[in-house]
Formats: C-alpha cells, structure tokens, sequence
C-alpha cells in the first residue's frame, strides 16, 4: 500500500524562505512544491469550485505519481448540507474524470453545526461512483458513532482523523485507505502551532500500523502559519522512512 505525506494548499507568500525561494511567483509555487512532496490537499476548492478545463490542466503538469486530493465545494457540504446533492454529484465527477491518474481522495468536510442525518449521508455516499475516493470529516460530536463507521464502511468511505483543537480524535479506519488532517497542536486555536517531534514519531507508528493492515494513508497538515505544515511534514515522512 503506502502513505503519502503533504501539506493543505501550496499558494502561501509566508512559504518564502522554508520551501519556495524569495520571489517565486504564484504560478511557480505547485511546480516546486511537487519537488519536496508527492501529494497534496486542494483547499481553495471549497471556497470556489474549478473549472473542468483546471482539472485538466492540473492533470498535465503535475509529475507522474504525484495526487492531489480535493475539498468539496461549501456550496454542497455547509449550504445544502448535502441536500439534493445530484447536480454538486455530477459536477464533481466530471472534474475527477480530468484529475485521472493524479486523483487522490475527495474530501467532504461537514459544518461544526451540521449534527448527524445517517439518511441524507447515506443518500450523498450512494450517488457518488464508486471509483472516487471519498473521506467524510465531521465537525460536530454527534456523528462518532459506530452506526456511523459502519455507515462509511458499506461506501467504503474514509472516517477522516482529525487532530486540532476541539476536535475528536477517533483512529477509526472504515475504507481501504486512512485519510488524516494535522489542524495544528495547539489546544486553544485551530491552524495554529508546530508539533514536537514526540507528536510526530507517535503517528508515524499509527501510519506504520495502518500500512502494515493493507490500508494506505494519506496525510495532510494544515497548520500552514509560519511555514509549520512544511516542516511538520517533512519531520513525519522523516521519521516514517527511518523506521
């Protein structure tokens, strides 16, 4: 199976001086992100959904091997929250057609006020093909239930690990992969922080783990301030090749 380690978006100017050189220009940033990392987790996606055409493109620059997984639309997951889903369904899976070989996991992350509806998850899971990977983050407590693993296994859908402030972190596996999110140590403010070296020795066992039972792992941290994403994935994917 594998992991692939990465970071939650490339495009920061703060990135200066811990990836990118001084002056790279935006349009440079994935080019030499790709160099370090071998996999990455699109975020400007929620906020605006790309064109089929960007997809495409994506699908054409990006080096061989490399995936990229991609956050649903807001538009879908906090204001229908994922009611009627068929028309985001389709648009989606038109845009995953043109990521082809460089397809990672969709990820669909549920609003904190969105309690837990079995139903209109189950209706969303069932729409979707089954040749798209799909991890659910849930946000609000209710939905860490095992009727809900079991929910996700019958779709072979990914419970998606989270670590952050606030947040429940539940080692649950219900797909052939495990899907994580890194939202940064600090036990007061999400996005915020850079974790010990201990933190990451600690997951690289659990990713050890999950790999060793056949299930391959993705992993992304969004802590991007200060350059912490960076360095925190490097020194997890440092550790996972040492051991």
């Amino acid at each position: 199976m594998g992991w692939h380690i990465g970071t939650s978006g490339w495009s920061y100017d703060h990135w200066e001086h811990v990836l990118y050189p001084q002056g790279t220009p935006p349009a440079r940033r994935l080019e030499i992100y790709t160099r370090t990392f071998s996999t990455v987790e699109l975020n400007a996606s929620f906020y605006r959904w790309p064109k089929n055409s960007t997809f495409a493109g994506w699908n054409r620059r990006l080096p061989e091997g490399f995936l990229m997984s991609v956050k649903a639309p807001r538009g879908l997951t906090h204001a229908k929250k994922l009611y009627a889903p068929e028309l985001w369904t389709e648009r989606i899976t038109a845009s995953w057609h043109e990521l082809n070989g460089q397809r990672g996991v969709l990820l669909v992350q549920l609003a904190p006020a969105h309690a837990r509806d079995d139903a209109r998850l189950d209706w969303f899971l069932a729409g979707l093909p089954d040749w798209i990977q799909v991890a659910v983050e849930f946000r609000h407590d209710s939905w860490a239930h095992p009727e809900v693993f079991e929910l996700l296994r019958r779709h072979g859908a990914a419970y998606c690990i989270m670590s952050g402030a606030g947040l429940p972190c539940v080692l649950e596996a219900t797909a052939p992969f495990v899907y994580v999110r890194f939202h940064g140590p600090d036990a007061h403010h999400l996005y915020a922080g850079s974790y010990p070296d201990a933190d990451m020795a600690w997951w690289a066992d659990r990713i050890r783990e999950w790999d060793a039972a056949g299930r391959e792992v993705y992993a992304y941290f969004n802590n991007d301030g200060d350059g912490n994403a960076v360095r925190n994935a490097l020194t997890l994917r440092r550790f996972l090749e040492d051991g």
